[in-house]
């Protein structure tokens, strides 16, 4: 992984400007106030198919998981983050695996298992997955502990934890064990297909951002404003959950 501090920070702190600075976290702002059902609940349409359906139904369950992923704007962040410096495809393809192989270990187990966690503290967890790719991206770890953290793990553990919080969705809405299995492996490759989507289009946005002399003027802010965006994430989620204790 690559990382901009502290070799690089004094440089990008001098030249940071301030009108890009305000809008990364006025979006961060707007991020800790949209409802969390467009993170990682199911929209209520979804919510109905789910509960009045049986049998196999592959389509379907692949359309709800590419639409869970390209709307669960936490884990873009995530995502965001993670490929924030890293510039070889077969990396990027790496990562994506390590995701795609936690969310299903545990989104299968969760449901077979019937094992379930507050939504909240998974939701909680994932934003503090922002906040820490953020600090791995500015070498805060490196700093301030004299080691860096391996990234790759770290991306398997937010795979199996937002599978778990999925899981605890979908056990909310008793789906029918008819077609359970074939009905959940569709809904990862959903998963898989939405984030690759997704993914392809921020390796664009990120591939034309950084052949512009902005990229290393603003790197640092956009990581500063993506820790900020994690945070009011895991205030909001930690808020909800004291609320309906």
């Amino acid at each position: 992984m690559y990382s901009i501090f502290p070799s690089h920070v004094g440089a990008l702190v001098a030249r940071l400007r301030r009108p890009l600075y305000l809008p990364l976290l006025a979006i961060a702002l707007l991020l800790a106030v949209v409802p969390d059902a467009l993170a990682h609940g199911v929209p209520e349409g979804d919510k109905g198919f789910i509960q009045e359906s049986t049998g196999v139904l592959l389509m379907p369950f692949i359309y709800m998981g590419a639409k869970h992923m390209i709307t669960g704007y936490d884990h873009l962040l995530f995502l965001f983050g993670v490929i924030f410096f890293l510039y070889r495809l077969k990396d990027v393809g790496l990562y994506v695996t390590l995701f795609a192989v936690g969310h299903s270990i545990t989104l299968l187990f969760g449901v077979l298992s019937n094992v379930s966690i507050s939504s909240y503290v998974i939701d909680a967890v994932i934003g503090f997955s922002v906040v820490y790719k953020a600090l791995d991206n500015l070498g805060a770890f490196q700093r301030w502990f004299g080691f860096q953290p391996d990234t790759r793990a770290a991306t398997l553990i937010f795979g199996l934890l937002h599978g778990f919080g999925l899981a605890t969705k979908i056990q909310e809405f008793e789906i029918s064990s008819d077609g359970l299995i074939p009905n959940l492996i569709a809904f990862n490759v959903g998963v898989e297909i939405g984030q690759l989507l997704a993914l392809g289009t921020i390796l664009i946005l990120m591939g034309y951002w950084r052949r512009t002399a902005s990229f290393w003027r603003h790197a640092y802010t956009a990581n500063v404003a993506m820790m900020s965006a994690g945070f009011l994430l895991m205030g909001y989620q930690l808020t909800g959950l004291f609320v309906s204790q």
